[in-house]
This record gives structure tokens, sequence and C-alpha cells, in this order.
């Protein structure tokens, strides 16, 4: 069976496994980082490495990276992607977003690039690191059908649920919804976590019994032994949350959708952020909880 190639720009927790994976499936994949020595997974799966962007301007090409202006740098750079197209005479190039990013700027940020012959997907994604890792993703997608089926091969690699949620930037409201969720759930679980601890409930035996009924969740399961071992190592991080939430709050005031329990949660991952914690796990928004009560953990049994 052929395999279009692909290129990867971004190689963090995310994109260094969803590069693997593809090149692990028989695809040509080219990779790129800002970081150098990032590469060596994807490399070891037959994967190819370049040292800038435009030398990874092929017809398909998949970021994975925190905001739209790293997008945009790596567009724009005079060796970046549009320098790259230009030189290889690629028809229609066709670039595919994968981080999470503001939906309106997704839209205007398509709009610029169709005046530039280059066509645009949003797809974002949610499983985290794990679900980066074994290839089951939820992954959202925002834009033109025909370009949406030309990357199924893709996205079947990479996720097990695929969705197309309409025109460019549904992919980015919808992973704004779905960021509501996981931010809510993790604080939720967090609050009852430090009222158990305060108490002197053990933390293991809370979360086994919280998972076995109907507070249960992919959440909690993914996220439990960081709450046990107090260990918030990043998968998704605490900054990136925050500036995810954002997205869902600016969406809201744009559609006037009061979101207050969002608006809570924001607060609270502002206040991680503050105290120093941004690169922590989001799950350890469990730590402001410690800060406002003044490091309950000295209470366990």
């Amino acid at each position: 069976m052929r395999h279009d190639p692909v290129s990867v720009l971004g190689l963090g927790a995310m994109g260094r496994p969803m590069a693997r994976n593809l090149a692990r499936a028989g695809f040509p994949v080219t990779v790129w980082n800002r970081t150098p020595g990032r590469d060596g997974e994807v490399r070891a799966a037959g994967g190819t490495a370049v040292d800038t962007p435009a030398e990874a301007a092929l017809p398909v090409v998949i970021t994975v990276l925190p905001d739209l202006p790293d997008v945009e740098a790596v567009l724009d750079r005079e060796d970046g992607l549009l320098a790259g197209w230009r030189e290889r005479e690629v028809d229609r190039p066709l670039l595919v977003v994968m981080g999470t990013h503001s939906p309106e700027g997704v839209r205007e940020l398509g709009a610029r690039l169709h005046d530039e012959g280059v066509r645009l997907v949003d797809a974002p994604v949610s499983g985290g690191d794990v679900g980066a890792d074994a290839g089951t993703l939820s992954i959202m997608v925002g834009g033109h059908a025909e370009d949406v089926l030309r990357l199924k091969p893709y996205f079947d690699v990479l996720g097990d649920t695929v969705r197309h949620l309409g025109p460019l930037g549904s992919g980015q409201l919808a992973k704004a919804c779905n960021q509501i969720v996981v931010a809510t759930t993790l604080t939720g679980i967090s609050e009852a976590l430090a009222l158990a601890q305060a108490q002197g409930l053990d933390a293991e035996a809370l979360l086994d019994v919280l998972a076995g009924g109907l507070a249960g969740s992919t959440a909690l399961d993914v996220k439990r032994d960081k709450w046990v071992r107090h260990d918030f190592a990043p998968g998704g991080k605490a900054r990136h949350q925050l500036k995810d939430l954002g997205f869902a709050t600016e969406a809201a005031r744009q559609a006037q959708v009061p979101l207050p329990v969002t608006a809570a949660v924001e607060q609270l991952y502002a206040a991680m952020c503050a105290l120093g914690l941004g690169d922590d796990d989001h799950s350890g928004v469990y730590q402001v909880y410690e800060t406002l009560t003044g490091g309950f953990r000295a209470n366990r049994r």
C-alpha cells in the first residue's frame, strides 16, 4: 500500500509520539523541531529530520505547536514553510494545525493562507501524551470535506475517534468545549481530594472509590497516579490549559453564553501559573488547594 509523505513540525510531548506512530505505520515522515535533539525516536522509526521548516515543506504538513504565533513563525521565517513551498513549487499545499488554538485566529489564518494558495485544516486532539503514544487520540476536525478526506489515512493512525465537525475553526471550538470538561473535571477531583486530605482520608483509597462509581472518568484514570504520588511532571501543562480556557471564555463572550464554572476554573489555573507551577501537569491544580489550605498533605494518616 502506498503511503503519501507527511511532515510533522513540533516534537513535544504530543508531536513526537504522533510523528513516530506515522513513521511506524509506513508513512515517509519528515520532522523539524525548534529545539534540537528530540528527533531520535522518530528517526529510529524510519523518519527523517531536517534543519529548517523550508526543508519540511511537503504537500502535507502537520504542526503540533503550542499557539498560533508559533505556527505563523514557522510559516513566515526566511527559511520557513511558505518559502519552502514556493521554492519547491508545491501546488496548493495542505497545512494541518493539530495544536490547540483560537477558533477565530484559525479562521483568520485560513483566510490569509488562502491568498497564498495554501489550504488549512484545524484538527486539535484530546487524549494527552498517553493517547498520543498509543495512537488513540480523539481528533476534532474543521475544514473543507475534500481536504479532510485526504487526511483520513494519517488521522486513522493517530486516533481512534475522528470527527469532521464543520468548516475551518470548528475543530478548535470543539477542543475548547473539550477543555472545559477536562479542566472542570481535574479541578473537581482536586477539590474533592483536598477536602478528603484535610480530614485525614487516604488519597489512594478515595480515588479508587471515585473511579468505581459515577464519578469515574478517563481523566481520573489517566491522572490518578499523579495525585497519589504527588508527581506532577507534565503531560498537559497547566499554562497550556489556561491558554485553552481563555479560548473557551472568549468564544463564549462572542456568543453571549455565560460560563460561570469555567470562569472560576480559569482563575484557579491562573493562580497555579502565578505560583510558578505553569509547567506542571494540569492535574497539579491540586497544589493550589494545598497552598490555600496551608499544606494539608501534612495531615495524611
